[in-house]
């Protein structure tokens, strides 16, 4: 399997095992941040990135987003045009309306107004469905189920690093306002009502800090992006 190759100031790792538990691992033990664990099976494409953010832990995680849109761009870039990707607030992401795979995030210390140590990202996503029998599970797919069967993994984890740094560099230099455009023109369920975390209601949008807004009644409830952080593995 050829190497994948990723651009300056990050580093890859091949996993044995969880990609993201070996990145929270080495993450607490002070790895250097960028570093991207990664496992490419034949049917199954998973991997996590270790950030070092240096603002507090609300607005790190905005890297949740970044992360989702970095997706959605990679596949665009080497994908069929037809196929849509969009983005679960949750963390799932869905090709052509089916799940697909997910998004995961930790992060320590968890206090949402301190800067966290590190922060880690996890990518899971399936290439190939668990079973033939697809009417088993219509709302679930796999990649090349979707008419991607000629996107090579190694590229599209490449293509996934690279578009997150677009991302990073972008909300460095100008903010998030055109994360927040981009990311809402792919959040999937928005305007419908939706169940996040055990929490029922519609699906309103998200606020500057991507925290969930969602209508309950005549009230609106605010569920922040920390309440998706992982304990660690």
């Amino acid at each position: 399997m050829t190497q994948p190759q990723f651009p300056p100031l990050f580093s890859g790792e091949a996993a044995k095992g969880d990609p993201f538990a070996l990145a929270c691992g080495r993450a607490a033990e002070g790895c250097d941040a960028g570093l991207v664990f990664y496992d490419l099976a034949p049917d199954r494409l998973r991997a996590a990135i270790v950030f070092a953010p240096e603002t507090a832990l609300h607005d790190a995680l905005a890297a949740l987003p970044v992360c989702g849109v970095g997706f959605q761009n990679a596949l665009g870039a080497l994908g069929p045009p037809e196929v849509a990707v969009h983005l679960g607030w949750d963390g799932p992401i869905y090709v052509n309306g089916g799940r697909c795979g997910a998004l995961r995030v930790a992060a320590s210390p968890k206090d949402p107004m301190a800067e966290p140590d590190w922060l880690v990202v996890g990518l899971d996503l399936w290439l190939w469905p668990a079973s033939e029998e697809g009417g088993l599970t219509p709302d679930q797919t796999a990649l090349y189920a979707e008419g991607c069967a000629e996107v090579d993994a190694v590229e599209l984890l490449e293509a996934w690093v690279r578009h997150t740094l677009v991302g990073l560099n972008a909300w460095s230099d100008s903010g998030l306002a055109s994360l927040h455009r981009e990311w809402g023109g792919l959040a999937h369920g928005k305007g419908t009502d939706i169940d996040v975390l055990g929490h029922a209601g519609h699906f309103l949008g998200v606020d500057e800090h991507f925290g969930l807004l969602l209508r309950q009644g005549d009230t609106t409830r605010l569920i922040p992006l920390t309440e998706l952080l992982e304990d660690l593995p």
